[in-house]
């Protein structure tokens, strides 16, 4: 089974930079290129962290995205400038900027899609479970005050460590009875991302061409790319080894980068704005109705002993419409998949004990 959205081909020319990001954040299926956009199925996307690092390119990406009606942006600080800079773009969404607590409500309420890149980034030596306590409890408000001004809406996590912070929410939305587990994701389109460049580049292949299976997590190990599974690939043992390591720790790769030289600091926005917005446009798009849209995304399911687990699921108008199973392992990601599974699992029950201990 193969994924899911449109690519720019290599040998194509846009001249019109809006076309070029408009084509790429629609996520539109190959099969459905001729889809065309009905004004009645426009979307409520609200963006939690808009003023941050990731929030901010990922809400001008999102600006651009023709399904978007309502962009609503959300920040403890900075959001009015946002908002007024993103506003200047010529497309189809009217920006609202909404800043402090007092604002979250009006600008969560009617949400059709909330995408969250809150809470502290990473700095240098610190691994993901570092950030557990700070973002935990971000997470754990803003899961509540979704519960209570938009419980229908589909939920894309990105907060860091997404491994215990999607639990969080389902134990959130759970204590106050709005919980849907179609309607709850974990966003770990950044590892696909950094695979199908980092294969492509490998086997030179056609980035535009090229789309890599990523299960588990996103996070370090419990991160399991399916190498075994690149239909025309040539991959020696080094090969494998090498990219199944980079595309773990491509966000320590980044964090790295960043702080050489005399580096601010930081850890991935660019590439996981990117991500998160190519992943809230397949939701968008398969909300509106478009059919085959198959993303890896952190959902809950039954297919591992993990209870929240990534791997391929099509969209639908109700968020998660299948969950399909991942296929047969190589010997090598059988054993990874078999020492990061406890992991993965103790992650879960981290993020629900925080909730049950709150």
């Amino acid at each position: 089974m193969r994924k899911k959205n449109i690519r720019l081909t290599k040998n194509a020319q846009h001249t019109n930079m809006q076309s070029i990001i408009s084509n790429v954040v629609r996520a539109v299926p190959k099969a459905t290129r001729s889809f065309s956009r009905t004004a009645s199925v426009d979307k409520k996307v609200v963006v939690i962290g808009a003023s941050g690092g990731i929030g901010q390119p990922m809400s001008m990406l999102l600006k651009m995205n023709p399904d978007v009606e309502h962009l609503s942006l959300y920040d403890m600080v900075n959001t009015p400038g946002v908002g007024a800079d993103l506003g200047h773009i010529n497309s189809n969404a009217t920006v609202t900027a909404h800043q402090g607590m007092d604002e979250l409500h009006d600008a969560l309420a009617g949400a059709d899609v909330v995408v969250v890149p809150a809470g502290v980034p990473r700095k240098p030596g610190m691994t993901r479970d570092d950030l557990f306590n700070t973002n935990g409890s971000i997470n754990a408000g803003l899961a509540a005050a979704c519960a209570k001004a938009c419980p229908n809406a589909c939920f894309a996590i990105i907060s860091n460590p997404v491994n215990s912070t999607v639990p969080i929410w389902a134990e959130v939305l759970k204590n106050a009875g709005v919980y849907d587990k179609n309607k709850l994701f974990g966003v770990t389109t950044l590892d696909v991302v950094r695979a199908n460049g980092m294969v492509a580049e490998n086997q030179e292949f056609d980035v535009y061409a090229t789309d890599i299976t990523v299960i588990g997590g996103h996070a370090g190990t419990t991160i399991i790319p399916l190498l075994s599974q690149v239909q025309g690939a040539n991959f020696s043992e080094d090969d494998i080894t090498a990219l199944t390591k980079r595309i773990q720790f491509g966000g320590d790769e980044v964090v790295q980068a960043k702080s050489a030289k005399g580096g601010s600091g930081g850890s991935a926005t660019l590439s996981m704005a990117m991500a998160g917005a190519e992943f809230a446009g397949s939701l968008i798009s398969a909300l509106n109705g478009v059919e085959g849209i198959v993303e890896c995304t952190f959902v809950e399911n039954d297919l591992t002993a993990a209870p929240f687990f990534s791997t391929p699921v099509t969209l639908g108008k109700n968020g998660v419409e299948e969950i399909h199973h991942f296929g047969e392992l190589s010997a090598l990601e059988q054993k990874n998949f078999d020492e990061m599974l406890p992991d993965l699992v103790s992650q879960a029950e981290k993020g629900i004990s925080f909730v049950k201990n709150m």
